[in-house]
């Protein structure tokens, strides 16, 4: 099996390195990652400026982009083979809910799903690394066990409790949740007294209930969430043509 791992984190960051160390005695790793952290940049392309490609001593490849552009990259002239799998992350902190909207580690994945691939997006639940060892594990089992549960190309989004791994209840198959907005800004000055902002924290999940991604990791599952990416509100989309013709 050949797999394409990228991440949001940077080609540096804990959360890659523990993954890439767990798949790499179940298939042949290549690694695009970009080249600092580009958390929260969705799906975004970079089209202003030419883009790098550097290799790491570690043999990683990184990116002066996001992660939607070293999959794309990849894919689209940088590797010589199509792989069989895209998987993403380890992110340092939970994708769920509305946070898919926003995510690179998510991001990353879904560009691999739009070229045909089957695409994965594991995440932590709590920042700061801890019980990596676990996620590492857990990330390696299912591609290992069970990458070919679902027939055709997919978009899975993974969200692991940071817990020992003999704590862990089990995996579930979950819908997305939804969180109440997010906090307001921070307001603050710049060295030259100028009044900058910093986005506020995400808000707390207002849907968290059974069945839930946020439900699921909360009572010490892991969460495992199929995606899709046609936004078409079907249910308003026969309104509109009455309403049009």
């Amino acid at each position: 099996m050949k797999i394409l791992v990228s991440n949001d984190d940077g080609y540096l960051a804990p959360g890659i390195l523990a993954l890439v160390e767990a798949l790499r005695p179940i298939a042949e790793i290549t690694v695009v990652a970009p080249d600092s952290n580009r958390s929260g940049s969705s799906n975004s392309l970079t089209l202003d400026r030419p883009l790098s490609v550097y290799r790491a001593e570690n043999g990683f490849y990184f990116v002066n982009g996001t992660p939607s552009d070293c999959v794309h990259v990849a894919l689209t002239g940088g590797l010589s083979f199509k792989p069989d799998l895209i998987v993403s992350g380890i992110n340092q902190g939970q994708n769920m809910g509305d946070d898919t909207l926003y995510s690179g580690t998510v991001a990353a994945a879904t560009e691999g799903f739009l070229f045909g691939i089957p695409a994965i997006a594991f995440s932590q639940v709590e920042k700061g690394w801890e019980h990596i060892d676990t996620a590492a594990r857990i990330a390696r089992e299912f591609v290992e066990q069970r990458a070919d549960i679902l027939a055709g190309p997919y978009l899975l989004n993974i969200n692991i409790p940071n817990l020992p791994y003999e704590e862990i209840k089990g995996l579930e198959a979950t819908r997305l949740g939804k969180r109440h907005e997010s906090e307001a800004v921070i307001r603050t000055q710049d060295p030259h007294g100028r009044e900058i902002f910093w986005i506020g924290p995400a808000g707390k999940a207002k849907d968290s209930g059974q069945g839930t991604d946020f439900h699921a990791v909360i009572n010490g599952f892991v969460s495992v969430t199929p995606l899709q990416i046609d936004l078409t509100h079907t249910a308003q989309l026969d309104l509109l043509r009455r309403g049009l013709s």
